[in-house]
């Protein structure tokens, strides 16, 4: 069998670097089971993407579609045109995609169309919230896939609802916590630990990078003065995103001009896998309105205030150390107040998050 794996941003390396792991283990043991690794290209910064592969032991990989930047339509287009050429000049047994960023949906459209068998891997969860492009590619693939691997029972709940047989339902865990607990004892400190004596935690990790946090300038502007505000001085680390640093400058100008105003707000640019790992390890709490953080930031046993109104993961909540709070500014005061107050709660790790998910997809897709 010959799989051919699209990873395409930054999201999906971490995702694709245990399935290489468990099918090189599996053919290692004399398995007729390949792969063919494509980049589409859709992350084109260096420290978005092709560090990640050099981090995480992945093989480069075996083409890159170069298919970075434009808008929606314009790069969902670019890489159907461009992997529907790959596909036919290499031929594959199965084309395995992964989570919802873009390239998830393209690929398989493309994939379908060439009569070609599609599995996702995280399939199921939902959002609900339509005005996200995530949830389109999640319900798009979905609708094309021939085999479902889940993370949770949440996500198997809605596609049966969806009609999906159970025989094509497989619930193996979560591949990205694979590649955190594969990665746990190589996590690295990275130099602004130390360049600003950061102490255990005792510090804020932020993220924000989804347009109903950014895109509109006086809500970001109320959104940082809240976080600020309400830290108790703690130094916040801010690992900025290029959409985001584009917004954030225009408002408060250069980084000089932003130590003046907030002066415990430090910003980088966006960390390799193993530092950033690092800084939300050893944090007092995470500010984010990503989903994959709250997942890492569960295992881990951090405390995570998400700033989005809804979330395809809940079992970061029912069950994690993720708590929902919405996008207004006026919700964070009362989070940060009861993690100051020591009241945040424990949290415990969902079921089969416990690093073996891609040995057991690997087993099912080699008895097909």
């Amino acid at each position: 069998m010959l799989i051919t794996l699209i990873a395409g941003a930054r999201p999906n390396f971490m995702k694709i670097a245990p399935l290489i792991k468990a099918i090189q283990k599996a053919n290692s043991e004399g398995k007729n089971i390949h792969y063919r690794l494509v980049h589409t290209g859709q992350h084109y910064d260096r420290n978005m993407s092709d560090t990640f592969f050099s981090e995480l032991g992945i093989p480069m990989p075996d083409v890159n579609l170069g298919c970075g930047g434009g808008t929606q339509a314009e790069q969902t287009a670019a890489i159907m045109v461009a992997f529907e050429k790959e596909l036919q000049q290499h031929p594959s047994d199965l084309v395995l995609v992964v989570g919802d960023v873009t390239s998830t949906m393209a690929c398989s459209i493309v994939a379908k169309k060439l009569n070609t068998k599609v599995t996702h891997v995280e399939a199921g969860i939902r959002s609900w919230d339509l005005t996200m492009p995530e949830e389109i590619n999640r319900m798009v693939t979905d609708c094309l896939a021939d085999f479902y691997f889940t993370t949770s029972e949440v996500a198997n709940q809605n596609l049966r609802q969806m009609g999906v047989s159970e025989s094509r339902i497989h619930f193996v865990g979560n591949v990205m916590i694979d590649t955190l607990l594969a990665n746990k004892n190589r996590f690295k400190r990275p130099k602004i630990y130390d360049e600003l004596q950061l102490k255990e935690k005792e510090y804020i990790v932020l993220t924000m990078h989804r347009p109903a946090n950014v895109d509109e300038e006086q809500h970001l502007k109320s959104l940082m003065e809240q976080i600020i505000t309400n830290v108790h001085k703690l130094p916040i680390i801010f690992p900025i995103h290029p959409r985001t640093a584009k917004i954030f400058y225009h408002l408060w100008g250069n980084e000089e001009q932003l130590k003046t105003i907030f002066p415990n707000l430090h910003i980088v640019e966006p960390m390799g896998y193993l530092e950033f790992n690092y800084l939300v390890e050893h944090s007092k709490a995470v500010i984010t309105d990503s989903g994959g953080i709250t997942e890492e930031t569960t295992v881990m046993g951090i405390p995570c205030i998400t700033l989005r109104d809804n979330t395809e993961r809940p079992e970061t909540c029912t069950i994690g150390t993720n708590e929902l709070i919405g996008t207004d500014p006026k919700n964070i005061k009362p989070a940060l107040d009861k993690l100051f107050a020591g009241e945040w709660k424990i949290g415990a790790i969902p079921p089969l998050w416990d690093g073996n998910a891609a040995k057991r997809i690997i087993e099912v897709l080699g008895k097909m």
